[in-house]
């Protein structure tokens, strides 16, 4: 669906139809810890990016938003980790390397001799 900031987000949820006024982002509503969601915090957000450039389906996000510096302004932090390899991934736009690792060709993209 697309998101207030004009981007393709799955996790990006919105239903006015018949009166209704519903928009959330169901990464956040997830999280514990996270501020509550604004359409505002879409612009900026990491998420949309990282599945963009990652089309792993064994890989989970989540989105926490809490307070800037000095309470200014909001920041938003990803964390993602795969489900198939129960593994934190820090690089998210890359992946998971386990399941990178098994992927026929992945060398020749990479630049190896595979």
């Amino acid at each position: 669906m697309i998101n207030p900031a004009g981007t393709e987000c799955p996790h990006y949820y919105e239903d006015f139809h018949r009166g209704r006024n519903v928009m959330e982002c169901r990464l956040v509503r997830i999280e514990p810890d996270s501020l509550s969601w604004r359409p505002r915090d879409c612009v900026k957000c990491p998420v949309p990016v990282i599945l963009r450039a990652n089309g792993n389906p064994d890989m989970a996000l989540g989105l926490t938003i809490s307070r800037g510096l000095l309470g200014i302004g909001r920041r938003k932090s990803v964390r993602a980790w795969c489900r198939c390899h129960e593994v934190i991934v820090e690089e998210p736009p890359v992946g998971c390397p386990q399941c990178n690792a098994e992927r026929p060709g992945i060398g020749i993209l990479l630049g190896g001799s595979k």
